[in-house]
């Protein structure tokens, strides 16, 4: 499925990224973890289907073969991960949707369609300084418990080997630049925070969200106006509707 696209975007990217494609696997992120434990050189895996995916918080991402797109990126990296799950975000949803018009942002690290998740994101730390970026795209929605979207509901056109051509040459030029959640970094997902202004819950805490901060941590507004950060933990939209 993905040989087309592999030499396109390695005549495209040049030697410096190793591009390996498999039909199926357990976890492109647990398999780049292991590589890289023996070569720490920029490497991308991409499966046209996992049989054990995993999401944030330990949850599995579900995928059917075809409907989906699953790849991770490992990458060298020297300067401060915090953020990076964020600017990852956006680097995706730009190239994506670059006139703004139909992806959000759900802090810390799900692409939203009208609310509904498009996709994820699952950074992981190897040895030697490397990180390791798992992305999930859904074409289709799958069938599972949460409101679901598809890359098809945006354009009938998209496909996987489509969508990895699109989204990777911004992603590398992301992590090569890599110094950190920067002010242009915390603007651009500013421009698609999916959660700004809303009423949440993040486990004991209440509040309105009022976007991040400079270490990507989320704000949120009390009742007595004061900011609490979170850095971790369930989110509960307080709308009417759940996450």
């Amino acid at each position: 499925m993905f040989g087309a696209a592999l030499d396109s975007l390695g005549a495209l990217l040049g030697p410096r990224l190793v591009l390996r494609s498999v039909t199926e696997t357990d976890s492109t992120n647990s398999d780049l973890l292991e590589a890289s434990r023996l070569d720490p050189r920029p490497q991308l895996l991409v499966a046209e289907h996992q049989r054990a995916g995993r999401g944030r918080l330990g949850r599995s991402w579900s995928s059917r073969a075809g409907d989906s797109l699953t790849f991770s990126l490992a990458w060298p990296v020297s300067a401060p991960l915090a953020g990076l799950s964020l600017a990852v975000g956006s680097c995706l949803a730009d190239s994506l949707d670059p006139e703004g018009r139909a992806l959000q942002l759900k802090w810390p690290n799900d692409l939203w369609h009208q609310q509904r998740k498009l996709g994820g994101i699952l950074i992981e730390t190897a040895a030697q300084g490397v990180v390791v970026v798992g992305v999930g795209l859904n074409l289709s929605a799958p069938a599972v418990d949460q409101p679901s979207a598809g890359l098809l509901e945006l354009d009938s056109r998209w496909s996987a080997p489509l969508a990895l051509q699109t989204v990777l040459p911004p992603l590398v030029e992301l992590l090569s630049a890599w110094r950190g959640f920067d002010a242009a970094r915390q603007r651009a997902f500013a421009a698609r925070d999916g959660l700004l202004g809303r009423r949440l819950q993040a486990g004991a805490h209440e509040g309105v969200a009022a976007g991040v901060d400079r270490d990507g941590a989320l704000c949120l507004r009390r009742a007595d106006g004061s900011l609490q950060r979170v850095v971790a933990g369930e989110l509960r939209l307080l709308e009417g509707s759940s996450s």
